[in-house]
């Protein structure tokens, strides 16, 4: 049985303040849930779940496992249907040094989008994203969801980007409508790739900061391209050749 007080701690964990002040945040689902012990079994705090749900994992304390009915999963859970499990982890610390090739996002803003981009990180092999503050937090649990898994091996860094640049003294390229086409250009996975936010694009201070203008050719009448569509396509640019 579930307690109240836990009850009213996961509740609260959908609302960033309390996921950044308590250090924690949610994983929903069968598949996620078996992600999240595989990879980061080590930050888990509480694991909530209904009898037929199979941990997969050997070195998980019984202590922290938590046997409950499915009507109490909905209780907890913030997905329209529950899926035989929940868990509770603390975030855990970034500890990658300067890498060789990071995607930096300037104030996106939906969920989904966000999730999407760090699945492509992982596709990709980029091991870390650099997010404006502006950005949505990555433990958000409709970020979660959209990532499959992605969270748990993507690092992804809240920063002053303009601070960040400067230190990293990586070569930038920032994805503007006035770019230059990528078809035409020798790229590799050295240097910032900057995406910007879903309908004002990358920010005057960030476009100052931007070496290299790059943009994805159009063919057709379409206004623009959703920011991770367009992402997918210039980091498949980025590692074609590596």
């Amino acid at each position: 049985m579930i307690s109240n007080s836990n009850i009213k701690l996961i509740k609260s964990l959908q609302q960033k303040k309390f996921r950044d002040e308590l250090n924690l945040f949610v994983v929903e689902g069968e598949k996620m849930v078996q992600e999240s012990l595989h990879w980061k079994s080590e930050y888990l705090v509480d694991l909530y779940h209904t009898i037929d749900f199979s941990i997969n994992a050997s070195n998980i304390d019984e202590r922290k496992t938590n046997l409950i009915s499915e009507k109490e999963l909905k209780q907890i859970s913030n997905l329209q249907t529950p899926n035989k499990a929940l868990a509770v982890f603390r975030k855990w610390p970034n500890t990658s040094g300067k890498l060789p090739f990071y995607i930096a996002l300037d104030g996106v803003q939906d969920p989904g989008n966000l999730g999407t981009i760090m699945r492509l990180a992982d596709w990709f092999g980029v091991a870390k994203i650099l997010c404006s503050k502006e950005t949505v937090d990555c433990f958000n649990p409709k970020v979660v969801q959209a990532t499959m898994g992605a969270i748990f091996r993507i690092e992804v860094e809240y920063v002053n980007l303009a601070e960040t640049f400067e230190a990293l003294e990586l070569p930038i390229f920032g994805a503007l409508l006035e770019g230059e086409n990528i078809y035409s250009k020798s790229l590799n996975p050295n240097g910032i790739l900057v995406l910007g936010n879903e309908g004002k694009g990358i920010s005057e201070k960030i476009q100052t900061l931007i070496d290299f203008p790059i943009s994805i050719p159009r063919f057709g009448e379409a206004e623009s391209l959703n920011v991770s569509t367009a992402g997918a396509i210039l980091l498949s640019e980025f590692f074609r050749k590596s």
